[in-house]
C-alpha cells in the first residue's frame, strides 16, 4: 500500500494544492524522459512476498505488531490487516545463479521468521487467500496500526458514499453445485484477503512500454497456471478469487458511476502504451487523489540542481492505484530508475512454487519484450485482458487466447510455446543452465500434472466433505494439510490429495 502519510485530514485547499503539484511531477518527469538520466544497468529483479499469520485453530492470528518485535528485521514490514505481513527482498541481478540464491535466501529467512512467529503464538502461511476468514475479520477494528490504512479506508467510502458489496459467482468443485457470495462490507479489509507475490524489473525508459505491455499479455496465462486462492468467507469462487476480490474490495464507485464508465483504481488498464509516461499521465487525467498530501520539494528546482527529484506526489498517487502490472519511479542513490510492478501473483504455495513462478514471468517477459514482432501488435488489448479473468476463475480449466495458435489451454500455451520462449529469455538475461532447468523444470511439471494450489485446495476440501466433514471443518483440515506441505517444501505438483 506504499509510503506513510502524517496528515490525518484534507481540505478542499489541500486536494487543490495536490492536484496541481502533482501535475507538476508529471511534467517533471516528462522532461526527464527526454532529457535522460536514468540508471542503466543489467536486469534487476525485486520481490515482495506478502504473508498471512494463523493461530493455533488455524484461523487469522491478529499479531502482525507482536510478530514484528519479534521478527525485529526491516526487511518484514506491516500489511493492511493485523494478520498480515509483507517481506521485502533487496534487489539483485536476474543473471548468474542469482535465483537460486534467491530461493536460499526465501527458505532461510521465512523459516527463521515463523520460529520467532511462534513465541507470539502464530504461524506463517504462504498463500493467496486465507482460508479460514470469515467476516467477523473484516471488521474495521483489525486494520493495521497505521494513519495510511485508516485514512485509505475513510476516503474510499467517503468517494464511494456507501457500503461495498462482495458479490462473484465460483467455478464450481467436480461434483457439486456452483457456488455464489454475496457479502455487504463496510471497510476496505476485505481486501487483505488478498496475499500476493509482487515481482519487480528495473528496466531503462526505453524499454519500459514493451516490457509492461509483454507483462500484460502474460497475465492471464500466470495466474492460469499458479492460482491458489480458491475459497473465499467459506465459499468455493473463482480458482484466483485475488483477482476480483481486489477489485470490489477497493472500488471508490457506486454503481452509478461504473455504469458511467469511470475507471476502477484496481484497473489491468485499456490500451498497449509507447512510454511510461502514458501510464503516470492516464492516472492523473482519470483518478482524483485519495491521499493528498504534498511534501516541499519543487521538482523543478530539484532537476535544475542536478538533482533526481523525489516526485513523491506523483509516486503516493500511484500507490493508490493498483494496476496489476504498475509503473515504479524510484530514486536510489541519487540516481532515478524505473520498474515493471508485476501483481497478479498469488502468496505461495512453496517458495520453490514462487520462485519459479518468477523465473517462469522474468523469461517469458523478456523474450516477448525484445522479439522482432511484439506479440501485443496481432493481439487485442482486449483479448490480454479477458485472459487475465479466464486464467483467474477456471486456472487450468481455461481457454486463453494467444496470436498464430487461437484459443488453447494454459498447460498447452506453455508446454509448445511460453516455456521455450522462457528458457531463451533467461538465457539472454545470462541466467545458468542449471538455474533455468531447476525452476522452469518446476513449472513444465506443474502443467503437466495440471495441478495448482487452488486445485489441489479444492480437492482436498471435497474429499473431506465426502467423508463427511462440513465446510468448515473441511477448510480446518485442508489449511492444516496444507501448511505441512507448504514447511515442507515440495513444490505443488508433488501434492497428494488424500483420500
Amino acid at each position: 500500500m506504499g509510503s506513510t502519510v502524517t496528515t490525518v485530514s484534507f481540505s478542499g485547499a489541500d486536494r487543490h494544492r495536490y492536484r496541481q503539484k502533482v501535475q507538476r511531477c508529471l511534467d517533471a518527469l516528462a522532461r526527464m524522459l527526454t532529457e535522460g538520466g536514468f540508471a542503466s544497468s543489467p536486469p534487476r529483479m525485486g520481490l515482495e512476498i506478502e504473508l498471512n499469520l494463523i493461530g493455533a485453530d488455524l484461523g487469522p492470528a491478529m499479531a502482525n505488531g507482536v510478530v514484528l518485535e519479534k521478527l525485529d528485521d526491516p526487511a518484514f514490514t506491516i500489511e493492511l490487516a493485523q494478520h498480515n505481513l509483507e517481506f521485502n527482498v533487496a534487489p539483485r541481478l536476474l543473471g548468474g545463479n542469482q535465483v537460486m540464491e534467491l530461493e536460499l535466501e526465501l527458505t532461510e529467512a521465512l523459516a527463521d521468521a515463523n520460529f520467532k512467529a511462534q513465541d507470539a503464538g502464530a504461524t506463517i502461511v504462504l498463500t493467496g487467500m486465507l482460508p479460514t476468514l470469515r467476516e467477523v475479520h473484516f471488521d474495521q477494528r483489525w486494520l493495521s496500526d497505521s494513519p495510511r490504512y485508516t485514512l485509505l479506508n475513510d476516503q474510499i467510502f467517503a468517494a464511494r458514499g456507501e457500503d461495498m458489496v462482495l458479490n462473484m459467482e465460483g467455478t464450481a468443485i467436480p461434483g457439486q453445485r456452483t457456488e455464489r457470495l454475496r457479502s455487504s462490507v463496510n471497510s476496505i479489509v476485505p481486501e487483505s484477503a488478498c496475499t500476493s507475490t509482487q515481482l519487480h524489473l528495473q528496466v531503462e525508459p526505453e524499454h519500459f512500454a514493451a516490457n509492461w505491455n509483454a507483462a500484460q499479455c502474460l497475465a492471464g496465462v500466470q495466474v492460469a497456471i499458479a492460482a491458489n486462492s480458491p475459497f473465499l468467507l467459506g465459499k468455493a469462487l473463482w480458482h484466483e478469487t485475488r483477482i476480483p476480490l481486489f477489485l470490489q474490495a477497493t472500488d471508490t464507485r457506486p454503481d452509478e458511476l461504473k455504469n458511467q464508465g469511470v475507471r476502477p483504481r484496481v484497473w489491468f488498464g485499456e490500451r498497449w502504451i509507447t512510454s511510461i509516461f502514458d501510464l503516470f499521465e492516464e492516472n492523473v487525467r482519470y483518478f482524483p487523489g485519495l491521499l493528498p498530501e504534498c511534501d516541499a520539494e519543487d521538482p523543478f528546482e530539484a532537476l535544475d540542481s542536478g538533482r533526481a527529484p523525489a516526485l513523491s506526489e506523483l509516486r503516493l498517487h500511484n500507490g493508490t492505484i493498483w494496476r496489476w502490472n504498475r509503473p515504479v519511479y524510484d530514486v536510489h542513490d541519487g540516481v532515478p530508475h524505473l520498474r515493471v510492478e508485476n501483481r497478479v501473483l498469488p502468496s505461495g504455495p512453496t517458495v520453490l512454487d514462487l520462485v519459479a513462478n518468477a523465473a517462469f514471468f522474468f523469461g517469458a517477459q523478456r523474450a516477448l519484450a525484445v522479439a522482432e514482432r511484439p506479440v501485443w501488435t496481432r493481439m487485442s488489448f482486449e483479448a490480454a485482458h479477458e485472459n487475465l479473468h479466464a486464467g483467474a476463475r477456471h486456472a487450468f480449466g481455461a481457454r486463453l487466447y494467444w496470436p498464430d495458435l487461437g484459443w488453447l489451454s494454459p498447460d498447452e500455451l506453455v508446454l509448445r510455446h511460453l516455456l521455450p520462449l522462457a528458457h531463451e529469455g533467461l538465457r539472454d538475461c545470462g541466467v545458468s543452465d542449471a538455474t533455468r532447468e531447476r525452476y522452469l523444470g518446476v513449472i513444465e511439471q506443474r502443467c503437466l500434472v495440471r495441478q495448482t494450489g487452488s486445485s489441489w485446495q479444492r480437492d482436498t476440501v471435497a474429499a473431506l466433505e465426502s467423508r463427511g466433514l462440513d465446510r468448515d471443518a473441511a477448510l480446518v483440515g485442508m489449511l492444516r494439510q496444507y501448511v505441512e506441505l507448504m514447511q515442507a517444501g515440495d513444490p505443488v505438483h508433488t501434492w497428494m490429495v488424500l483420500p
